[in-house]
């Protein structure tokens, strides 16, 4: 069971990181935003997908307080969204990589080491 979850989160975690990925590179690339203003817009795009996907896909938990849910998602996607937009301005600016590469990297290390455990013992934490 526990194995399906997260099999069930890894895909949830890539779709939110498609959504967000695409609304990044498409306000840097289409729109010609600030590659951070643009981190952001993806972030927020990608975090509601997840969000979704994890309250009725992954945790199976459309049944607990959504808003209670939703402001602790919001905690934890606050801070995800911090660190990945500290971790991209860090590879960015300070180690002179391409925003994309940036991003793959830092979004790999905070969606595993932050998200994924926040979610399961925070926001859809089972009473």
């Amino acid at each position: 069971m526990r194995y399906s979850r997260l099999v069930k989160a890894q895909a949830a975690s890539l779709a939110g990181t498609a959504v967000d990925f695409l609304v990044t590179i498409g306000c840097v690339e289409v729109l010609h935003s600030w590659y951070l203003a643009a981190t952001v817009l993806g972030n927020i795009a990608g975090g509601i997908t997840n969000f979704c996907l994890g309250r009725y896909l992954v945790f199976d938990a459309s049944q607990q307080n959504a808003p209670l849910q939703g402001g602790k998602y919001f905690l934890v996607w606050l801070g995800s969204m911090l660190l990945n937009a500290t971790g991209i301005y860090l590879f960015t600016q300070v180690l002179h990589a391409n925003y994309v590469y940036s991003k793959i990297v830092v979004s790999l290390l905070v969606g595993i080491g932050f998200n994924y455990f926040l979610q399961l013992h925070f926001v859809f934490k089972k009473s």
